[in-house]
């Protein structure tokens, strides 16, 4: 049986992997691990006690990005708000996690294997539910699937050239907010038109994330 993690080990482990996505996120994969470390606050060799080496780092930030993901969609579903609101409260909080930022930046490093593809598929579930719920309290319009919702996330989490502005994420929340209104039914009724461009349901989400991280396991059948 696995020895439970000490609750500074954990603390130390939790900060290494937010560290590791902030230095990916902002000098790549190949950023020197030492960098990782200062950031995090422990020395380089807490960082390889916890990771072996720098591609266990890369998975584990992509890991823990995808636990959080599902988390804050589990919490928005446990809140006693109304269905949209609880669509508000994750997409915010999906915002506050970067996953625009953190999975592209590990793009060709990971692969999505079994273990991976189990997390993203339980990690879609919570999603797909606060998406429906809100459809039939007739607080979302009805053109609306899966995808629109993640990718319209990860689209304000994109990193900017040049490092972004300043005001880079109080921004993002800004503009999020713009979006949310369009997915009301009213903005519907006075499009007065269906949605143009590609259905992105489910399927077409888990293909397009496979493509930006690069790709599926090869030894998968």
């Amino acid at each position: 049986m696995r020895t439970p993690m000490r609750a500074d080990a954990r603390r130390n482990r939790e900060l290494i992997l937010r560290a590791a996505g902030e230095v990916f996120v902002g000098e790549g994969p190949d950023a020197p691990l030492e960098e990782v470390a200062r950031r995090a606050g422990v020395g380089i060799a807490t960082l390889y006690r916890n990771f072996a080496s720098r591609e266990a780092l890369i998975r584990g930030v992509a890991v823990a990005t995808l636990a959080s993901l599902r988390s804050v969609a589990g919490q928005a579903l446990a809140a006693e708000d109304e269905p949209f609101e609880a669509l508000r409260r994750f997409a915010h909080a999906a915002l506050d996690l970067r996953i625009g930022a953190v999975l592209p930046a590990l793009s060709g490093r990971i692969r999505i294997d079994e273990e991976l593809a189990e997390l993203r598929a339980l990690t879609l579930r919570p999603v797909q539910e606060l998406i429906v719920r809100a459809q039939r309290a007739g607080q979302l319009r009805d053109d609306v699937v899966f995808g629109d919702v993640p990718f319209m996330v990860m689209r304000l989490t994109l990193q900017l050239p040049g490092g972004g502005l300043p005001e880079g994420e109080a921004l993002a929340h800004r503009h999020l907010e713009l979006y949310l209104d369009g997915l009301r039914p009213e903005a519907a009724r006075a499009r007065g038109a269906a949605l143009p461009g590609p259905v992105l349901t489910a399927a077409h989400f888990i293909r397009a994330t496979d493509r930006i991280v690069g790709g599926t396991d090869r030894r998968r059948p």
